[in-house]
């Protein structure tokens, strides 16, 4: 029984362990006063079924819950509630079971419905989406504080986060279900579901624990109540002064009460509801803000609307300058949220059936003066990130309405649908948040206009080239550096950047070269270009050969050798935001860059690092010394942000040195991968010569065309915590 308040209190008033018998074996989140989410598999686990069973649980089946912070030892039943039972699922659409060992996958959650009233004490917990600098916790089965996992979020592998464990005890079963708790910002921002580690031998490298996200579960899950949120406090005076404007009348505060504790699933005040019972109702509940603003505009009038009043909206308020006013009050103390729950879940709907846009493309079209633009994987997530924008002096479309705008003109390449339903969208959307009609229609005539090729050979130009598919392996190799777990990513066809195959066995590099071609052939449609092979590696590992990896002469193919056939280059996973610094440096110095040679005269390390100072717009390095000091150098190139550097893995000396520089000598920089797999091929296709450069030629790029994504540094072995 919790006596006192502390930094906990909200995720310990929420907690909920999920038992088989005395036993915990997961955990689960209260959500609503007899509501509880978890995981399905935990539900799974603690009815005696396979860990991924499909089945909807039966009503007579129960469960034993305990809320252990409210109420100590006291045994609670539950039952599923079938209408929200999401077992795991292979992909977003379709019933179809996950495959074993396959990660990530869709679905695995569960709502559990109390049968009885949660003991006095309990609280919902506060619900929020994660971002990637607050630190996290998460709690074992038994609600015990002692076994918790420190965690920050590293990237968004959609539907789940990954995070990287800093510390506390060692994940194991019976941390899935459990809440994520962001403790500076006191919200849950995920789901715990499943946790992978480094193989033995790895060395300290921290596992990586996943999470579901809030926008998952949303999507998941549309008829859950919404989640409340952490109490809002800067911008409610503002907002109060604003609704004291537009609302007018006796009856217009209760009413407008009781609609909305209705859409948010929660007990209204009745005639005793007030203006501060009202904004506290909207400031509580995740969504509650643009709720508001929906049920006020939809408020009756009370008298006549002005005949000659322009800019009238239905609702109880005068001037159109006090409805503005409301909404910048809104925005204010809530300005990530521009969406309705149902507005949010319509278009996740829509962007589900997306394929031709680019979400990065998407962020630096609608933000091209934003320093920095937010780390999204989707357009699920560009479009969330897009709504906690606000409109700019002179730009009467948001953001988030540009965003969507933008989709729909680029998806109507591929036919009506989902275009037109997208316009529409956005038609009702601008209309009941204020935004001008022909403010819309004028922005999407310009992007449209844009987006249109000219006629004959100019199309090309208008367009841009298209870009290349990716396949990223990113690689851990084992102590002895001949066996290796990796996960291969694709970046192709316009779609999202997505995890295509996890290898979470040691294996060898015939069998990585393998999965290539099998990701290449079932995930890549090679048009026009041929793929870009991106292996990322630790520092210390990038002199493996992996440029000049095959497959075994087995099939009726022949060998398959990417460096040959496809442009293979090696990026590194250790990039820090100093050398990130310097990586944005050179790539703005490119179009007069010179190129930058270290050979045997700068193997010490502080020698090489002060050529690298004085030349700090040379993004392109030769480097070109004994075999044994490359790492030093690579290392030494990597911290100081250099996006490319050729280096023959055998020889050095100085006319190695003049055969690389003029080998890139006139090459733009988008035009050294090809360049380097057309002398690779070369080496190869003269086997009577052993000194040809390009038999063991290799080449680091952090391409300057894209910023280095934020992946996952290490392979993995799934288990299920």
């Amino acid at each position: 029984m919790i006596t006192g308040a502390g930094p906990d209190t909200p995720l310990q008033l929420s907690f909920a362990s999920v038992r088989d018998g005395e036993r915990a074996v997961g955990a689960g989140v209260l959500v609503a006063e007899r509501l509880i989410l978890t995981c399905a598999h935990v539900v799974n686990s603690a009815l005696g079924r396979a860990r991924f069973s499909q089945d909807t649980p039966g009503p007579g089946e129960t469960l034993t819950v305990r809320l252990p912070h409210v109420a100590a030892g006291v045994d609670l039943t539950a039952r599923v509630v079938r209408e929200m039972w999401t077992p795991p699922r292979a992909t977003a659409a379709g019933p179809g079971p996950a495959d074993p060992g396959r990660v990530p996958y869709h679905g695995d959650l569960a709502v559990l419905e109390l049968t009885d009233a949660p003991p006095p004490g309990a609280e919902p917990a506060p619900f929020l989406q994660h971002n990637y600098a607050g630190e996290t916790i998460a709690l074992w089965a038994s609600g015990n504080p002692l076994p918790t996992v420190r965690a920050v979020p590293r990237v968004s592998a959609p539907p789940w986060i990954a995070l990287d464990v800093l510390g506390g005890t060692q994940v194991t079963e019976g941390f899935s279900g459990g809440p994520l708790w962001d403790r500076e910002r006191q919200a849950v921002v995920g789901l715990v579901v499943a946790v992978h580690r480094a193989p033995e031998g790895a060395g300290d490298r921290p596992a990586t624990m996943y999470a579901i996200s809030v926008p998952a579960i949303e999507a998941e899950l549309p008829t859950l109540p919404p989640s409340a949120v952490p109490t809002a406090r800067r911008g409610v005076q503002q907002l109060l002064t604003a609704l004291e404007r537009v609302l007018k009348g006796r009856e217009a505060v209760p009413d407008c009460e009781r609609r909305l504790a209705a859409r948010l699933g929660r007990v209204s005040a009745g005639p005793a509801a007030d203006l501060e019972r009202l904004v506290g109702l909207a400031v509580s509940v995740r969504r509650g803000l643009p709720e508001l603003l929906d049920v006020v505009r939809d408020q009756e009038p009370l008298t006549p609307p002005d005949p000659y009043d322009p800019h009238h909206r239905p609702g109880s308020y005068g001037a159109r300058e006090d409805w503005e006013r409301l909404r910048r009050a809104a925005r204010t103390v809530r300005p990530g949220e521009y969406l309705t729950t149902r507005q949010r879940r319509d278009l996740a709907g829509l962007l589900a059936h997306c394929t031709r846009t680019d979400p990065r493309t998407l962020l630096a079209r609608v933000l091209p003066h934003a320093p920095e633009l937010p780390a999204v994987t989707g357009l699920a997530d560009a479009v969330e990130a897009l709504e906690g924008f606000g409109s700019t002096a002179g730009a009467p479309v948001p953001p988030l309405l540009q965003g969507v705008v933008r989709i729909s003109v680029e998806e109507r390449e591929a036919g009506p649908y989902p275009a037109d339903d997208l316009d529409a969208w956005v038609e009702r959307v601008a209309a009941r948040s204020g935004v001008d009609e022909a403010a819309i229609s004028q922005f999407r005539a310009d992007v449209t206009a844009a987006a249109a090729p000219a006629p004959g050979p100019a199309a090309t130009a208008v367009r841009g080239p298209a870009l290349a598919p990716r396949v990223q392996v990113e690689l851990l190799p084992a102590p002895t550096g001949r066996r290796f777990t990796y996960q291969i990513w694709t970046f192709a066809d316009g779609r999202p950047h997505r995890l295509a195959l996890v290898r979470d066995t040691e294996a060898g590099s015939e069998q990585v070269v393998d999965d290539i071609r099998r990701v290449l052939r079932t995930e890549v449609r090679e048009d026009p270009e041929t793929a870009l092979v991106e292996y990322f590696l630790p520092c210390a590992w990038l002199g493996l050969d992996v440029d000049a990896w095959e497959s075994p002469d087995s099939d009726e193919d022949g060998p398959f050798a990417p460096g040959i056939t496809r442009r293979v280059v090696v990026r590194t996973t250790e990039r820090s935001r100093e050398s990130y610094a310097g990586w944005k440096q050179r790539t703005a110095a490119l179009p007069h860059a010179k190129r930058l040679v270290l050979d045997h005269r700068h193997t010490d390390r502080k020698v090489a690092r002060a050529q690298l100072e004085v030349h700090r717009d040379a993004g392109t390095v030769i480097v070109c010394c004994p075999p044994h000091h490359h790492g030093t150098l690579l290392r030494q190139c990597v911290q100081a942000g250099v996006h490319t550097v050729l280096w023959h893995r055998a020889d050095h000396g100085e006319h190695l040195a003049r055969d690389l520089l003029a080998l890139v000598d006139g090459a733009d920089h988008t035009e050294v991968p090809e360049v380097v797999r057309l002398e690779r091929a070369k080496a190869m296709a003269e086997p009577e010569s052993s000194t040809h450069p390009g038999r063991k030629l290799s080449l680091l790029y952090d391409a300057p065309d894209h910023r280095p994504p934020q992946l996952a540094p290490d392979a993995w072995v799934l288990t299920q915590p």
